[in-house]
């Protein structure tokens, strides 16, 4: 018997562009209201753990700020964790824009909004402020 192993790759390199707009056509007709969200970990991120799952169905009235929250808990991280989301592997979303208004601005060409969450060591070394 054959061991199935994660695979690792990106969401968008384990399904073809059909497949992936044939999904969010489907998702948003059976649930108009809510944000189908990609969310995975920067692929140099070595200090914070894998989410258990990358497809999320997000209210569109929900804040960034709400869903880091819901993403925090899901990755169990304490207080003292730190961890950023981008948008497109890109940018720094305000967190309190609506999922709707992030998804308006950034969505793929597939319809899925992607987020990517990381810790502070991916944007350099903090030691360089230590008076060096």
């Amino acid at each position: 018997m054959q061991r199935r192993f994660s695979d690792s790759r990106p969401f968008k390199q384990r399904k073809s562009l059909g497949n992936r707009t044939r999904e969010v056509a489907e998702i948003r007709e059976r649930y108009p209201r809510k944000i189908p969200v990609v969310v995975e970990r920067y692929h140099k991120e070595r200090e914070l753990p894998l989410l258990d799952r990358t497809k999320f169905l997000v209210s569109q009235d929900l804040s960034l700020s709400q869903f880091s929250l819901t993403l925090r808990s899901r990755l169990s991280l304490s207080a003292t964790q730190a961890f950023y989301l981008l948008v497109n592997n890109k940018s720094l979303p305000c967190l309190s824009l609506t999922m709707m208004d992030i998804y308006n601005d950034s969505k793929d060409e597939d319809g899925f909004l992607y987020i990517t969450y990381a810790s502070q060591e991916m944007f350099g070394n903090c030691c360089c402020y230590q008076g060096q």
